[in-house]
């Protein structure tokens, strides 16, 4: 859910910034990007270039439908960049009014799935469109760069998209050698001595053709000093206009000659207020400790070039980027004893107003690491949820394991997102490292308690064999009471850990309690109904399995979790389903999903893991198709090396061997399936990144990543990495 406060800041977000009176007008630019048949526009040049401003001239003058992003470091996440462009794009598009939330979901794979489906809704728009993305330099992170290049090749002929960014855009190096890239750089950009002319007119500064030659010259055309430069000549006409030097030397000379011109509580309140990212009224006064910040807001947007408004209602604005950069300088300099006070004053505000992510963005920088750890927390769950993932991991690097140790809570939650990720040895440093911590406070916000928390974790990744996985998860149990959203969570884990000791009539009704309102975790639910359903099945019962199938895959659907490690059994229950019902294309379709979702359920989960290929491999027997099922039995030899004592699973295991070994020596002619590694490269062959950039992503050499390639290939029957995407996408191996 997106709170009030995060709404208005989504709104400015995805707003076109308003005309600045008396810029200057790029309409030549502009005209000849408009007339090109380049998918692509790239404006790249330092701050103070006018990229927002010509981006939003053209924005207003365009005749298709536009759509507009504004980035910040706080997009730096695949899933919220790729939420922030379908936003945007589904405004102005008719049809898509759940693409954003498509793009989200805890177990949505950005660049195997999210990416793809936002493509092929730009490639198939029947409205040719225009989709500005401005600040992407904000972009630091490898993932954002590799889903942005799936996104460029969706841009249908005739539609466009418009990227702005102060540093170079290395995403576009494969388009530079084709047609489809128009790029526009600070010399392009940079004014000349007619718009020099016009900025001091505009300013009411009377000057001769050799001066504005001059200061032109001196400026080397850079519009934010000439602007600068045109304010200062107001009171100190022959200072302003000799200044000369480097963008950076002639920024901070401009800057603090403007700022000399203030009133001290104006200088005060600038300074200040540089810590924010985002400023308004309610917020500023938070900082200042006092009233009068809408007037100032009004009068510096008015006066000045500092002041960026960031939607029409004049609610939100931002400083420009090198003044910002200048007042912080500056309040280091004269206030430095304030910096983390104000940081804590804009927490504080931004909680007091239903953004606790933004509180604790600004608490990251301060030093308080328990406010942090607790507000991390409290976040965890809904962000993961959220599929934003890389966000909370980026927290969790920043406070550093130390802090997270500090806070048990927190270690439990970690370690259940690296179980969750399929991250072995994470999530197996995270459960020994809370395996004698304590931890006495109760939530209140309806999380589970520590002991239980900590108890479903040891049961989850099962390390100590059924019986020890059976007393955490009834230890789990009874410390959720029957309101607890968490409780549904412990019921499955009990219910999972009877099948491991082979009570099947304690395991029905563990997942029976567990599935009986669906009020808890949505994947608590799909995986309760998934085992019912498979249960059902064993004893015959199709009617009743086909029921909770049907109820599997809804929460599935509605909460977009194809990616996450408890649907694989909801898949392939729905595929055996399929099976006894001779419905062999649903089958297909519900194997390839299961087969898809199995790389995230690694020895971390080993139960689950195992469970769910052995269910898959039954399946594909029943359609001889001995090569599959081969080679999810080798997965499931793979995680039984490192967790043999599985109880009864074991068993079933074997059952399944033996089937599959009575007729070993028939011959097949269909191919086997890819591994989870294979599926997890899959992705990239997407992307314009080499061998060696795709090594780099997954932490692999390149021999390796070259024999995947190949294998991929080999495996699909395809020679080339378009024609392996193409087919990826049609067996549905990747997008939706």
């Amino acid at each position: 859910m997106v709170g009030g406060l995060d709404r208005h800041l989504l709104e400015a977000k995805l707003s076109i910034p308003p005309p600045r009176a008396g810029s200057v007008s790029r309409a030549g630019l502009i005209d000849r990007a408009r007339r090109s048949t380049c998918r692509v526009v790239a404006l790249t040049a330092p701050a103070g270039y006018g990229k927002t401003t010509m981006l939003a001239e053209w924005a207003l003058v365009e005749e298709r439908r536009t759509a507009w992003v504004s980035l910040d470091r706080f997009d730096d996440d695949p899933v919220v960049l790729l939420t922030l462009l379908a936003s945007a794009y589904a405004r102005v598009t008719p049809g898509n009014d759940t693409l954003a939330a498509d793009m989200r979901g805890r177990g949505v794979s950005a660049l195997g799935r999210a990416a793809p489906m936002l493509s092929l809704a730009l490639k198939e728009s029947t409205d040719p469109f225009v989709l500005f993305v401005d600040d992407l330099h904000e972009l630091r992170a490898p993932h954002c760069r590799d889903v942005l290049s799936v996104i460029i090749s969706g841009i249908p002929p005739g539609s466009q998209l418009v990227l702005a960014s102060r540093t170079e855009q290395r995403q576009l190096a494969r388009l530079r050698a084709g047609d489809d890239l128009l790029e526009f750089g600070a010399a392009d950009l940079a004014l000349d001595v007619n718009a020099a002319a016009q900025i001091f007119a505009e300013a009411r500064v009377p000057v001769s053709a050799e001066q504005a030659i001059a200061v032109t010259g001196r400026t080397e055309g850079w519009p934010v000093g000439l602007y600068l430069a045109a304010l200062i000549a107001r009171d100190r006409q022959r200072e302003a206009l000799s200044v000369s030097g480097d963008d950076r030397y002639v920024a901070d000379y401009l800057y603090r000659e403007s700022l000399m011109q203030q009133p001290r509580r104006v200088q005060r309140f600038l300074r200040r207020t540089a810590v924010l990212d985002h400023l308004n009224a309610s917020l500023c006064d938070a900082l200042i400790r006092g009233p009068g910040s809408q007037q100032l807001l009004q009068e510096l947007e008015t006066s000045s070039v500092f002041l960026i408004p960031l939607d029409r209602q004049r609610e939100w604005y931002r400083y420009h980027t090198l003044f910002r950069e200048f007042l912080l300088g500056e309040l280091r300099r004269v206030e430095p004893e304030l910096m983390i006070r104000l940081q804590l004053r804009a927490a504080d505000w931004y909680e007091e107003h239903g953004s606790p992510a933004k509180a604790l963005e600004q608490l990251l920088g301060t030093g308080e690491r328990r406010r942090c750890a607790e507000l991390i927390t409290a976040l965890a769950l809904p962000t993961y949820l959220a599929g934003e993932l890389s966000t909370l991991q980026r927290w969790l690097q920043t406070i550093g394991n130390a802090a997270i140790t500090e806070h048990p809570p927190l270690a439990v939650i970690a370690g259940w997102i690296a179980a969750l990720s399929g991250q072995v040895g994470e999530s197996q440093r995270w459960l020994a490292a809370i395996d004698d911590a304590e931890y006495d406070s109760i939530p209140g916000d309806g999380s589970a308690s520590f002991a239980s928390a900590r108890a479903m974790l040891r049961s989850m990744m099962c390390a100590n064999g059924p019986q020890r996985a059976l007393r955490d998860a009834r230890q789990a149990v009874a410390e959720e009471p029957p309101w607890s959203p968490w409780r549904d969570q412990a019921l499955c884990l009990r219910g999972e850990a009877y099948l491991l000791t082979g009570d099947v009539g304690e395991a029905k009704a563990s997942f029976t309690e567990a599935t009986a309102n669906g009020s808890g975790i949505s994947d608590a639910y799909v995986l309760g109904s998934s085992e019912l359903a498979l249960l059902a099945m064993d004893r015959g019962d199709w009617t009743e399995a086909s029921e909770h199938v049907r109820h599997a895959l809804a929460v599935i659907e509605e909460h977009r979790t194809q990616d996450y490690p408890t649907s694989l059994l909801g898949f392939a229950g729905a595929a055996r389903l399929a099976v006894h019902d001779n419905d062999r294309q649903a089958a297909s379709r519900q194997l390839v999903r299961g087969m898809r979702t199995r790389p995230v359920c690694t020895v971390a989960l080993p139960y689950l893991a195992v469970r769910g290929r052995l269910q898959l491999a039954r399946v594909y027997l029943s359609l001889d198709n001995r090569p599959t099922a081969r080679q999810l039995l080798r997965e499931i030899d793979d995680i039984l090396l490192q967790r043999p004592e599985l109880g009864a699973l074991v068993d079933e295991v074997a059952v399944v061997r033996r089937v599959l070994n009575a007729n070993s020596t028939a011959s097949s002619p269909l191919r086997p399936p890819l591994s989870p590694a294979e599926l997890r490269l899959l992705p990239y062959l997407q992307t314009h990144l080499t061998i060696r950039e795709i090594g780099d992503r997954l932490f692999l050499s390149r021999n390796t990543v070259s024999t995947e390639v190949g294998s991929i290939y080999r495996k699909l029957g395809v020679s080339s990495r378009s024609h392996a995407v193409e087919l990826a996408l049609a067996l549905g191996l990747l997008g939706g």
